[in-house]
């Protein structure tokens, strides 16, 4: 029932305050999509704030936040574009998309999301000194390979890439193989 974050800053700044006892240990972050960006963030805010990061961070079907946003705004779109937009995306179940009293409580959130990711402005800054890794769709029109390996220059340290079969949503179809390459690029950083 809380408001929803409508910005990334104010997000991530939450996000940091609630982590920072927990920082006294290794941690790594992985995001999907939006998530991605959220954890590439958080990991600056943190780096700012204590001047700790993460031993990895692990960004999944996002382009690497230097590249602006090529497409149209949609989070303010009239709610009947705004669901076309999101069958389009392939993310959000039908069942869902198909009951109206569940999506009246869903929209505000999902709109937020996309508020957050569409507005988001990018600030340059060092590279992070942990490793990154990419992990993206082969048939993920909206984000690229180049995309992915574009977060090459946010990292001082290693960088890798790795494809699965799939769309932007690869992480549920070939979940065993993103799950075990996950826990190989976690365990190379011990």
């Amino acid at each position: 029932m809380e408001t929803p974050f409508t910005q990334l800053s104010p997000l991530v700044e939450s996000l940091a305050q609630a982590l920072a006892p927990l920082l006294d240990r290794p941690f790594a972050f992985f995001g999907h999509s939006l998530g991605a960006l959220v954890g590439f963030e958080l990991a600056r805010q943190i780096r700012r704030q204590s001047g700790v990061q993460p031993v990895r961070l692990v960004v999944s079907a996002a382009r690497a936040p230097q590249i602006p946003h090529r497409d149209r705004p949609t989070y303010a779109l009239p709610e009947g574009e705004f669901l076309e937009e999101l069958r389009r995306l392939n993310g959000t179940p039908g069942e869902l998309l198909e009951n109206a009293e569940l999506m009246q409580i869903m929209l505000p959130v999902l709109r937020a999301d996309f508020a957050v990711s569409q507005t988001f402005v990018y600030a340059a800054e060092p590279p992070l000194e942990c490793g990154i890794s990419g992990f993206g769709g082969v048939q993920d029109y909206r984000v690229t390979r180049d995309d992915l390996a574009a977060w090459r220059d946010q990292t001082s340290a290693a960088f890798s890439l790795q494809m699965f079969p799939g769309d932007h949503f690869f992480l549920h179809a070939a979940q065993p193989r993103v799950l075990q390459a996950l826990s190989d690029v976690l365990l190379g950083d011990r």
